[in-house]
């Protein structure tokens, strides 16, 4: 076994600037060095005059009532693409290995995720406990994969987004949340008869089935979406269990622009709406990244908001991969930018190293 095949996330974390948090760390993620091209990038009001849409629904009942449809499919869970079936209200684990109870890993200001998302007061993120897509190489493997977290109210999670806008945070940032889907719109009616007004970040790894995207038309602002491979054989490898990855996400990312559409930035340069989309390059081509950017700039406008990520480390089952267990070098990170420009894409996010 490799000595460093299960790397304490803790420190790794603290390395890159973490922010440590009761029942938790809260990565940095890496974003430092950001060069920015912003052709095409749109601007709009300025989020004082923003209202997020889940506040119309939350006042029609429309909130509530799909939060109840997206609960009662926890009977037979059908709410990623695993379709696992294991009844979660009963108390049985899905695939992603969620019941019914809620869990979350921790929430705080986040100051490592995209600039214009961050601003001067940090994303309001939450990190929910455990995910579908269960990847090898999970930077937060003792969150999604482990189990790290504890369990709180759906009136608890409420309380955590009002908090998050009373600290002055820009929006909510809900990570890995496809699992908790039903708790989350019922905490965000709740938050919002409560006052809550700021942009709803539904941040995905992208494999999103369609049918619980449209639930979510209205709701969600903004998606920060992951476009990880698009090749299936790659998926099922390094996500075991996901072949059908790239076929459900590129649906899903259509489906995300058709809701939110190309970002919107209020007149200090947050983002409030769109779709924004992450990309991360890994060793050896693993995810096929020039097939990823082609089908981006065929399929979604030339102004498609893409961050191009450089930060793969090779943690967790990562050593079990020889192909990709170092970090990438910048011949291999250049290669992928340059493909995104013969794409013609006028709005990346490139990460210098």
């Amino acid at each position: 076994m490799h000595k460093n095949k299960y790397i304490n996330r803790r420190r790794f974390l603290r390395s890159l600037g973490g922010i440590v948090l009761t029942g938790g760390v809260l990565p940095a993620a890496g974003y430092g060095g950001l060069l920015f091209s912003n052709e095409g990038f749109m601007t709009n009001k300025s989020l004082k005059d923003f209202e997020p849409g889940y506040v119309k629904l939350h006042k029609d009942g429309s909130l509530k009532a799909r939060a109840d449809i997206l609960w009662d499919r926890m009977y037979r869970c059908d709410l990623c693409p695993r379709d696992c079936g294991k009844n979660r209200i009963r108390g049985r684990r899905g695939d992603c290995n969620a019941n019914a109870d809620l869990e979350i890993s921790s929430f705080a200001p986040h100051f490592g995720e995209e600039t214009e998302l961050v601003g001067k007061n940090g994303s309001g993120t939450i990190f929910f406990t455990n995910c579908s897509l269960l990847c090898v190489f999970c930077i937060n493997y003792d969150v999604s994969q482990m189990g790290q977290g504890r369990r709180y109210s759906i009136s608890e999670l409420s309380d955590m987004m009002l908090t998050l806008q009373r600290i002055g945070c820009h929006n909510i940032n809900v990570v890995t949340p496809t699992h908790y889907a039903p708790h989350i719109l019922k905490a965000l009616d709740i938050a919002a008869g409560r006052g809550l007004r700021l942009p709803l970040v539904y941040n995905t790894c992208g494999w999103e089935k369609l049918d619980v995207l449209q639930l979510l038309d209205g709701i969600a602002d903004v998606y920060l979406a992951d476009f990880k491979y698009d090749d299936p054989k790659a998926a099922n490898k390094y996500s075991p269990g996901a072949i059908t990855y790239p076929e459900i996400t590129k649906a899903a990312l259509l489906e995300m622009h058709r809701q939110v559409g190309i970002p919107e930035a209020d007149t200090s340069g947050m983002i409030n709406r769109g779709l924004m989309i992450r990309h991360l390059v890994m060793p050896n081509n693993a995810a096929h990244s020039g097939k990823v950017i082609d089908w981006i700039g065929n399929n979604l406008p030339k102004n498609t908001y893409v961050n191009i990520m450089s930060q793969y480390t090779p943690v967790f089952k990562a050593h079990e991969y020889p192909e990709i267990s170092r970090r990438i070098t910048q011949a291999e990170y250049n290669a992928v930018v340059d493909a995104a420009r013969r794409a013609g894409l006028t709005n990346l996010r490139l990460q210098g190293r």
